[in-house]
């Protein structure tokens, strides 16, 4: 089909296994990918899909290092 990748297409382009693709598909995470048969076909301009792992620690509010006490030996234990 014009326009469109199959998965070993989609693999070699994204550096990444044609299994992983076949899971991108399933799961969803490829906008526009379409079952035909028993193959995806692929949007040729699709981009490879982030990281959830990443994408999460990025989306959440940064939390502030907590501060050391610093302490004489005096008043430390």
């Amino acid at each position: 089909m014009e326009g469109y990748l199959s998965i070993r297409e989609a693999a070699e382009k994204w550096g990444v296994s044609q299994r992983r693709i076949n899971q991108y598909c399933a799961e969803g995470r490829i906008p526009g990918a379409e079952r035909f048969g028993g193959s995806w076909a692929i949007p040729g301009n699709a981009r490879k899909p982030g990281d959830p792992r990443r994408e999460k620690k990025k989306a959440g509010p940064a939390v502030p290092p907590k501060k050391r006490r610093s302490c004489s030996t005096a008043s430390c234990p």
